[in-house]
């Protein structure tokens, strides 16, 4: 097997680096990592392992971070005497990450991979003189990775993943507890009869709108710096690179958009990205209707097979038949 760091995504086939990145979801992917290539904050390469014949058996992003204004990301404390890290391997944004390895590998040939793509960022991390770590790993993926490195998998938050069983919403609806049931219906039929008009759009024919309201959102809990100007950008940056695949659940009152929820299909799974409503939004659970059951009906119509929701508000997003698990930071000690 041969290993090499390149730089530039685009010169890397999508739907090769999509064969691999598809089990490990959204933010792995080839058209999400070319979107992200234009943040200044950090610069990008990628660590490949090909075969004799050149075929692509496992790749992960590292991004030599220069500034970091996530506090999410901000990396883990060193051992004492060293600095921290400076280079992200796997996803910097999303809040979800693995390496990436065909699926088709055995056991033994996976852990050789994974084995050389830890070798490649030591040595991408070294040649910056740093170390890099691993932020948000899935239970499986730090499972994979933890015995190659000598510190463990730290946990650090909770993911929550609604699976969407058969074939409509009926079907969701009849996977929750009566309980749940009744009050999912309630909450639908509610913010229907406030006679809102509903609209699925691209982002970018609404990303002004949709910024506008995340930064509302996101300032409410908060987030002084998620600026109208700031998370407008952040949308628009996303429209641009991500195109249709960009998908919008938008609640309208009269010409205003009051209420929105931005996801992704993709692997298989529907991804909710970012959520925003309005303090005047005259429909009551607005907020749960464009999150989770207007992406979920058309999840459906898409044909994946779970809602991918995210961390926290978990207990929200267990009352909606979310499965939770540990996300992970695994830092090269």
């Amino acid at each position: 097997m041969k290993t090499d760091i390149t730089t530039g995504i685009t010169h890397l086939p999508a739907a090769e680096w999509d064969h691999l990145a598809r089990p490990a979801g959204l933010y792995l992917s080839h058209r999400w990592l070319a979107g992200e290539e234009a943040d200044p904050t950090a610069t990008a390469a990628y660590a490949l392992v090909r075969d004799d014949d050149g075929t692509l058996l496992a790749a992960a992003p590292l991004y030599l971070v220069h500034t970091e204004p996530n506090s999410s990301y901000a990396p883990p404390e060193p051992a004492p005497g060293a600095d921290r890290p400076r280079v992200v391997a796997g996803a910097r944004r999303g809040y979800h990450s693995a390496p990436l390895t065909d699926p088709s590998l055995p056991a033994d040939r996976r852990t050789a991979c994974l084995a050389l793509l830890r070798d490649a960022a030591r040595t991408y991390a070294a040649g910056h003189g740093t170390t890099h770590w691993w932020p948000y790993l899935t239970e499986p993926a730090a499972a994979l990775l933890a015995p190659l490195y000598e510190a463990a998998p730290r946990p650090v938050e909770e993911d929550a993943l609604i699976p969407l069983p058969g074939a409509g919403f009926d079907d969701y609806l009849a996977s929750l507890p009566k309980k749940r049931r009744l009050a999912v219906r309630r909450e639908r039929l509610e913010f229907h009869a406030a006679g809102l008009r509903v609209r699925q759009l691209p982002l970018g024919d609404c990303f002004r709108d949709s910024g506008r309201l995340l930064a509302g959102l996101q300032q409410s809990h908060g987030h002084a710096a998620d600026s109208v100007a700031a998370m407008t950008g952040l949308l628009e940056r996303q429209a641009e690179s991500m195109g249709d695949r960009a998908r919008v659940a938008a609640a309208y009152d009269g010409r205003r958009m009051v209420a929105f929820g931005l996801y992704y299909h993709f692997g298989g799974t529907t991804w909710l990205r970012a959520v925003g409503t309005d303090p005047s939004c005259p429909a009551p659970f607005a907020y749960f209707n464009v999150a989770y059951y207007l992406p979920i009906e058309d999840g459906y119509r898409e044909g994946t097979s779970a809602l991918h929701a995210g961390m926290r508000t978990i207990r929200a997003k267990r009352l909606r038949g979310a499965r939770v698990t540990d996300l992970y930071a695994l830092p090269d000690a």
